[in-house]
């Protein structure tokens, strides 16, 4: 379900804007879809139609995702979330009321230090079932912060992502600066974003300041040198007035090497930006490493002091072995286990 579809049932039942808005609403805040005001209770403004249609509608809505499962750990939250076709993606409960969402089943990048990008691209997910990843979790807390960081490629999903975007920006009550769409880099991204009535932040996937490199650990990204990458991140960044946010998984003995230093300074000092440091997450494969703590901690002063701000940012959920993609992935296998015993 898209949001138009839902939409049209709306309209359907005679709802006019004023109702429609008011439905979107108090589902976003997790709330009962007859939920009245302060001033009034809803049999006094919903048309009647609606009104007898809400039981259908709730119905239909908490239909399109469940949790299957949450896991507590020390930096928030991780929810395996099922969808109405039982095909699962994750949503993150971050520290400060923020919360990360999926966008695709999979995902069609491939990032080689990616669990998500092992399962390939399986299918997108609706605006609807966006949006349902952010009522499931505000049923649990306030989410006051939302980005599209889990599962999946936004820009791959551009149409429904940006319809949700728009609803959160809108009637989801969410500040413009704190909905960040993070994308690998796709220059149809550039060019709608800057036209849309809710203009998000944007984390930019770089990893690497060489082109060659970045093909390797990107091997379905758009061909986009890091050069073109920051000079329409910079763009934008100017245009809205919201920092860039790139986003740099490191990689023992990959791209942590003083010349990736050297040209990271070259490439972002002055720009209107941050870098976001994210150690790999080593449960996720064998195939890297992380660097030392000690590295780590030379990398942030050799760029601190040259000008570049610099953050560290962890995976969330390493600690209960539920990086991105890893909820799925376990889920997926127990399932497949059990469909093979019953068979046997």
């Amino acid at each position: 379900m898209r949001y138009t579809d839902f939409d049209q049932r709306l309209v359907a039942l005679d709802a006019l804007p004023v109702h429609r808005g008011r439905i979107m609403r108090v589902w976003l805040q997790g709330q009962a879809l007859d939920h009245g005001t302060r001033r009034r209770q809803s049999e006094h403004f919903l048309p009647l139609a609606l009104r007898n249609a809400v039981p259908a509608l709730t119905a239909e809505l908490d239909g399109l995702a469940r949790v299957r499962a949450e896991h507590t750990g020390n930096d928030g939250s991780r929810l395996l979330v099922e969808l109405a076709d039982g095909q699962m993606v994750e949503s993150v409960l971050l520290p400060r009321d923020g919360l990360c969402v999926s966008t695709q089943v999979g995902c069609a990048v491939g990032c080689r230090f990616c669990m998500t990008g092992k399962s390939g691209l399986i299918r997108q997910i609706t605006s609807m079932e966006i949006l349902a990843q952010v009522v499931l979790a505000r049923r649990l807390r306030a989410v006051k912060k939302v980005v599209f960081m889990g599962m999946g490629e936004p820009a791959h999903n551009l149409d429904n992502v940006l319809e949700a975007i728009d609803l959160l920006g809108t009637e989801g009550n969410i500040g413009h600066k704190n909905l960040v769409f993070s994308t690998v880099g796709d220059r149809r991204v550039f060019d709608a974003l800057p036209r849309q009535r809710i203009k998000p932040a944007l984390a930019l996937s770089l990893h690497t300041t060489k082109a060659d490199l970045r093909a390797q650990l990107l091997p379905r990204a758009p061909k986009m040198t890091p050069e073109e990458l920051v000079e329409l991140g910079e763009a934008y960044a100017r245009d809205t007035g919201y920092p860039i946010q790139y986003q740099w998984t490191l990689l023992k003995g990959v791209n942590d090497g003083d010349d990736e230093l050297d040209a990271v300074v070259h490439l972002l000092k002055g720009k209107y930006g941050v870098l976001n440091l994210i150690p790999f997450n080593s449960l996720e494969g064998d195939d890297y490493q992380r660097p030392d703590l000690e590295r780590i901690r030379d990398i942030v002063r050799y760029l601190h002091g040259r000008g570049v701000l610099t953050k560290v940012r962890n995976s969330a959920g390493q600690d209960v072995e539920a990086g991105c993609g890893q909820l799925r992935a376990r889920a997926v296998e127990t399932a497949h286990v059990i469909q093979v015993k019953r068979r046997s």
